[in-house]
């Protein structure tokens, strides 16, 4: 439980699947993707703060 949950709070602050250390990345990525941060909504906030959002709105799904 402790494992997971370390693995859980790093992969939602955006810590790589690197840094999980285990020797396979694709156990890794199969036990975790769930709670990883889609592409869009990195590409979304890759956006916002390139031209200077401070405050990210929820635009809802698919928006």
């Amino acid at each position: 439980m402790l494992r997971h949950t370390y693995a859980s709070v790093l992969l939602d602050a955006g810590e790589s699947i690197k840094a999980l250390g285990h020797a396979d990345p694709g156990f890794t990525l199969r036990t975790y993707t769930h709670l990883l941060p889609s592409s869009e909504d990195r590409t979304r906030l890759a956006i916002d703060k390139a031209f200077g959002e401070d405050q990210v709105v929820d635009r809802g799904p698919g928006i």
